[in-house]
């Protein structure tokens, strides 16, 4: 089987590339590098270009026959969203558009999708079930909406088939150390924690100390890249296997808030963060929590990295090795 991995040079995308090659796939990692690292593909073939680039994307199907494609390229700051809606919206759902077209025109009906618990907005119910409602608060996550409501139409259109993979937080890296973190700027919690543990970083920002949560901070679900990359591999082949469409959550259905994740880090590495205190950022909640329990049982999947201590283990030796 050979697939196409669109941000295969990206921090989950490299991740699933190595579990695919692990697997027996023949993976092609289809990359323009604007944020995406060469040095994080661990292997196959690699096409560099742009999936607002109508042509290059059909080059690459005309060039190349392939069962499947696993989609991870998308901008995913959701401050930035807010304030250029324009640029997600048009990177998020153009470079959908021309992937999905170039699939349908080579006869290519197998599409794994890398979405977002973003596509929730506000939780009615902890943790959120893939039937909760989706009512999105924030540009970001309507772009990832748009791009589900797009693949429900193209498989009843088109006969596609595919599996929308609903994030919650990803953390961690690679246990071997090859592949981690590297997102430029970065906005995430634990790279930015360990960082400025590393002497790398400025004081840590802690963003809305008036949440109604135990300790003012907000709690999220955090799941090991490992075990994503995992997931994405079963519902491929459960895909290609028996073809029905699905949307599943990838969580660990147990939440941390910030502080306990500070905590947690300073005990791991034996150092202390400074933290300063910000006010909330427009469009975060008080809680996400992933219910687990449909990929669980879907895919027979299981989370085997997702300990917040290992999360912060595998990141720390990535960093340090990195020395950022």
């Amino acid at each position: 089987m050979k697939v196409l991995v669109a941000g295969g040079a990206g921090y989950i995308g490299s991740h699933t590339v190595q579990e695919l090659l692990a697997r027996g796939f023949a993976v092609v990692t289809f990359d323009d590098f604007s944020t995406g690292r060469r040095e994080l593909i661990p292997g196959g073939e690699v096409i560099e270009g742009d999936l607002l680039d109508r042509d290059a994307v059909r080059a690459a199907f005309r060039a190349t026959r392939f069962d499947a494609v696993l989609h991870f390229a998308s901008l995913i700051q959701v401050g930035e969203s807010y304030r250029d809606p324009a640029k997600y919206y048009t990177h998020n759902l153009d470079s959908s558009l021309n992937l999905l077209d170039a699939m349908r025109e080579a006869g290519v009906g197998a599409f794994i999708f890398s979405s977002s618990a973003a596509v929730y907005g506000v939780p009615e119910v902890l943790p959120i079930p893939e039937t909760h409602p989706l009512k999105p608060i924030n540009p970001y996550g309507r772009t990832k909406l748009f791009v589900e409501r797009i693949l429900e139409d193209y498989g009843r259109a088109y006969g596609l088939r595919y599996v929308s993979l609903r994030y919650f937080n990803a953390a961690g890296a690679d246990p071997g150390g090859r592949r981690g973190e590297l997102h430029d700027p970065e906005t995430h919690l634990i790279p930015n924690l360990l960082r400025h543990l590393l002497g790398r970083a400025p004081a840590l920002e802690v963003f809305g100390p008036d949440f109604p949560t135990p300790d003012g901070t907000a709690i999220r679900d955090f799941i090991h890249v490992s075990d994503l990359a995992v997931a994405h591999v079963l519902a491929l082949e459960k895909l290609l296997a028996d073809g029905e469409s699905l949307a599943l959550n990838l969580g660990a259905s147990r939440g941390y808030s910030v502080l306990e994740v500070i905590r947690k880090a300073e005990e791991v590495t034996g150092r202390k963060a400074a933290v300063e205190r910000r006010p909330r950022r427009e469009g975060d909640v008080p809680v996400l929590l992933a219910s687990k329990e449909l990929a669980e049982r879907t895919l027979g999947w299981t989370l085997r990295q997702s300990e917040l201590e290992t999360i912060i283990e595998t990141a720390w030796r990535w960093h340090r090795s990195r020395g950022r």
